[in-house]
């Protein structure tokens, strides 16, 4: 595995191995000494999957604390535009996102510490996703941050209007968030 580190503290784009023969590819998603070794939690709790069709727009989603999470995401059919955005007050990357192509092909994860917002685009027909989380959903603490903010200004790779939850449409923008707190 090789660990590329990005312009957000703690934020990490994995890299995975890949064995190929005959009879097709091999690729080990996880091991628990491997990324501890990169710093990267070994106690993972819940695991979740979506699939979403092409142009489907999901985030940008965090829960708060004390339920904060950390995600280890990855693709295993098709293709996302994956988003995190840095929304710790007192960081000095506060507002700041970055964005990375995750697909099956590409066999890269991306590791998003807790004090993250997080979201996708679906680049291709289908796309399958997988996310393991170092907390339980919480409802109480579920927030978000919208998707279009134009403070945050995300580069979205769109063709159109994305297909977007009404729950995400009705986020509010990162300084009305928090106002809120």
């Amino acid at each position: 595995m090789k660990t590329l580190a990005t312009s957000l503290a703690g934020v990490l784009v994995l890299e995975l191995d890949e064995h190929v023969d005959a009879r097709g590819r091999f690729i080990e998603t996880y091991r628990e000494s491997n990324y501890a070794a990169h710093g990267i939690p070994a106690r993972f709790v819940q695991d979740n999957f979506s699939r979403s069709i092409r142009g489907t727009l999901r985030g940008l989603h965090f829960q708060a604390e004390p339920h904060a999470q950390g995600k280890l995401v990855s693709v295993s059919r098709g293709e996302v535009f994956d988003v995190v955005v840095d929304v710790q007050p007192a960081s000095p990357t506060f507002g700041q996102w970055l964005g990375t192509t995750l697909s099956a092909e590409n066999r890269r994860q991306l590791w998003i510490p807790p004090g993250y917002a997080h979201g996708f685009l679906a680049v291709s027909d289908e796309a399958d996703v997988a996310y393991k989380v170092t907390a339980e959903y919480a409802r109480e603490a579920e927030r978000a941050v919208r998707w279009d903010d134009p403070e945050l200004a995300i580069a979205w790779p769109l063709r159109g209007e994305p297909l977007v939850s009404p729950k995400d449409a009705r986020a509010p923008l990162l300084r009305d968030l928090l106002r809120s707190r």
